[in-house]
């Protein structure tokens, strides 16, 4: 597994159970993150408990990688629901018009992704990218500020 680029803040890794630990070397960083794995923390819950940067995380998180003595969990990311998606259409139609639904599609396929099936940890990204088509300053303003409000009202 290369971990080496893309966002790894969603990630959660595990330990493997190993008879040969006593034969590795840690340094601070490393035991801060060992002590962390427990299958259930993201990688960014980590950064925040340790104080360490993703960037700090990443190397040690390969270093235990290629040490085969941590292991990668699948992380069940929730999904935006559909009351979201309508109120991001409703609120991009008081912006741009009648094509807000195509260009919501559009930025979907974009991220990588399909409507039905959009990970929450990405909302704010799919609002700023969706923002760009918004050509007025002023209705652009607006639209963020209305998104924001929706995504912390529904934790995202």
């Amino acid at each position: 597994m290369d971990i080496s680029s893309g966002d790894i803040s969603g990630m959660v890794f595990k330990r493997v159970i190993r008879d040969d630990l006593g034969e590795f070397s840690f340094d601070g960083p490393m035991l801060s993150v060992l002590v962390e794995l427990d299958g259930k923390k993201t990688v960014a819950d980590m950064a925040r408990s340790t104080g360490l940067s993703i960037g700090v995380l990443r190397q040690v998180i390969q270093k235990f990688l290629q040490l085969k003595i941590i292991d990668s969990v699948a992380a069940a990311v929730p999904k935006l629901d559909r009351g979201f998606f309508d109120y991001l259409t409703s609120e991009l139609s008081l912006a741009i018009g009648p094509i807000a639904g195509v260009v919501i599609e559009d930025a979907v396929a974009d991220l990588g992704h399909d409507i039905n099936d959009f990970p929450s940890n990405q909302a704010a990204e799919l609002v700023d990218f969706i923002s760009q088509e918004i050509q007025k300053e002023e209705r652009r303003t607006t639209f963020k500020k209305n998104m924001v409000n929706k995504l912390r009202e529904m934790r995202y």
